[in-house]
Order: structure tokens, then sequence, then C-alpha cells
């Protein structure tokens, strides 16, 4: 699969994966091997099932999310996309604004993924 196909359904499948948080869509897209970096001074997350775990708690507590994810940025096998969540974290509007750099396998699989990210208050 090539590069730009692999992005794009990258994003389509987080952006309804997380809209309607379902973490079997979104996991999928991973290699079993992959390591992913939530945030850039946390510990990665190794492994598929490292990463499920994390998206499974990072969805705890959040209601309504409304996610959108931008066009993706390809370069070789690596992609750049932007995205935005609004959504209730315990009952309190957020957004949370970033991006996530990810590289994929041949096969179209994530390898490794790197999200940037900032929450506000929904107070712009």
């Amino acid at each position: 699969m090539d590069t730009r196909t692999a992005a794009q359904r990258f994003a389509d499948t987080w952006q309804h994966g997380w809209t309607h948080h379902d973490t079997d869509a979104i996991i999928a897209l991973y290699h079993d091997d992959a390591v992913h970096t939530s945030m850039p001074f946390r510990p990665p997350h190794q492994g598929k099932q490292a990463i499920a775990d994390y998206i499974r708690w990072s969805f705890t507590g959040e209601t309504d999310p409304h996610a959108t994810f931008a066009t993706p940025i390809v370069d070789g096998d690596q992609a750049a996309i932007e995205f935005r969540v609004h959504a209730h974290d315990n009952g309190r509007p957020i957004t949370l604004a970033g991006c996530v750099l990810a590289r994929f396998d041949h096969d179209g699989l994530a390898v490794q993924t790197r999200d940037y990210w900032h929450t506000t208050d929904g107070h712009h």
C-alpha cells in the first residue's frame, strides 16, 4: 500500500474511531511491534497491546467527542496529520488540537507514531 493511501486510511479511521470510541478499528492500523509516543517526554508505548491500552485509557471520562483529521502531508514512508477534537472530559468541555507523525510499513500499517498536542478548557 502506498504511503498516501495508508496515511489517509489512518486519518479517516482515527477520525471515526475517536468520535465513536472504537479502539478496535483504530488499533487495526498498527503493526504488532509498533511504537507510539503520546507526548514528547512520556515513555513510549511499545507494541500493539500497549497502544490499545493507552487508547482505551485516554477515552476514559471523555464523552461526546467530535474528531476531525486534516489531509495528511506525506513524504516517503511518513506522514504528518493535524487533528482537533471537541469533547467533554468528566463533564467539562475541552478542545484538543495536535499533530501525529506516523511512519508506515509496506503493508500500510503504522510502525512508529508520535503525537504533539495541547488541550484547552473550551474557553478559547
